[in-house]
């Protein structure tokens, strides 16, 4: 991805007027593992030395999401329960999809709000009491377009704080996926007419949310996963993924980027889509979030408020201990995987990468 910014990055920055943060991930890209960032050299017992430069660590950039994944969710296994857990997506129309770009944060926002709401809401009034979930905010679909939706990884139950009782749903089935269609389109076509979009009138909003409440919305459930573990290895996959991942690009060549996709209408086929370099940037781009939008949140009783006394309380009810802590992992060398670190020398910045006159991040 980096070379595809050094290649294409010029273009896009004297193109249409960007974003600060569309801005600042083109340049962080740039120089991520680079000389720019500065790094370290590291001497180990068996007589090896890395050296290696710094990543940018910002959540756009492909190279640097694996690391970030890893410490969230060694810290959410702490909260796992013995449970079964499912996964709901909510995603929005392509009405709310194409609104304008200034009002996608708020479009999300109410999304967040809406699916969320719905989910307790069945909650109450299915297995009678508070649910817990996670939620992660996408916002592309395979070939980089704009879709917008939140995947949810549910506790298979529920807590009555009231009666300090648990209840599981069911072994395979959650909710009538239907019926939560219908009640999150309600809950946001309702929470998007009292809020005020950006860049979008009322004559447009009123236009949009009509056209949007003509068809039925559509709410994606998996079966449960296999247990605790397989749940991380999802979470794994999903909390920090970014809009392109490094593998999935295939060639940069002359003024164009291949990448490949999976064709969903297609029976999930991998296919390969070729895009000039500014629009693959561009689309790329329309991804990147407002400076600290929060995409992982979490809701019911695993939300910030009374969350450990909650899940020692369910623990406690289901007759479970609380997962060991993740040990600290030692220091071996890379190359071998024996040696233990022995020196550490930090490398300063060397030199700062090319900017363009335009380039003002």
């Amino acid at each position: 991805m980096a070379d595809v910014v050094r290649q294409f990055g010029n273009d896009v920055r004297c193109g249409a007027p960007l974003m600060f943060e569309q801005r600042r991930a083109l340049l962080d890209i740039e120089r991520c593992r680079t000389v720019a960032l500065g790094g370290h050299r590291e001497t180990y017992e068996c007589g090896h030395v890395v050296t290696a430069y710094n990543s940018c660590r910002t959540r756009n950039c492909p190279s640097c999401s694996a690391w970030k994944s890893r410490d969230w969710v060694s810290q959410r296994e702490l909260d796992l329960l013995p449970v079964n857990y499912f996964h709901v997506v909510f995603a929005l129309p392509h009405e709310l999809a194409d609104v304008h770009p200034m009002a996608r944060a708020t479009v999300n926002d109410a999304l967040f709000f809406a699916s969320s709401k719905t989910l307790l809401e069945f909650g109450r009034k299915h297995l009678g009491g508070q649910m817990g979930f996670l939620g992660v905010l996408h916002t592309w679909g395979q070939k980089l377009t704009y879709h917008p939706h939140v995947h949810y990884v549910v506790a298979g139950g529920a807590y009555d704080k009231k009666t300090n009782t648990w209840k599981s749903a069911k072994a395979k089935y959650l909710f009538p996926v239907r019926a939560l269609a219908q009640v999150f389109r309600g809950k946001m076509l309702a929470e998007l007419r009292r809020r005020k979009l950006p860049g979008v009138s009322d004559a447009d909003l009123v236009r949009i949310l009509d056209a949007a409440s003509r068809h039925d919305w559509i709410v994606y459930a998996k079966p449960p996963f296999g247990g605790p573990k397989q749940v991380l290895r999802y979470l794994a996959r999903y909390t920090h993924r970014i809009a392109i991942s490094e593998h999935r690009l295939l060639k940069v060549y002359d003024e164009t980027v291949t990448f490949a996709y999976r064709d969903y209408k297609d029976g999930s086929a991998s296919k390969q889509m070729t895009l000039d370099g500014d629009v693959f940037l561009r689309r790329f781009l329309q991804h990147v979030l407002p400076r600290g939008y929060t995409r992982l949140r979490s809701f019911g009783f695993l939300g910030n408020n009374g969350k450990r006394k909650k899940l020692a309380a369910i623990r406690a009810i289901l007759g479970t201990a609380p997962p060991e802590p993740p040990k600290e992992r030692e220091c071996l060398c890379p190359i071998c995987g024996i040696g233990a670190l022995v020196d550490r020398q930090m490398l300063e910045p060397w030199t700062m990468l090319p900017r363009t006159r335009r380039d003002t991040s």
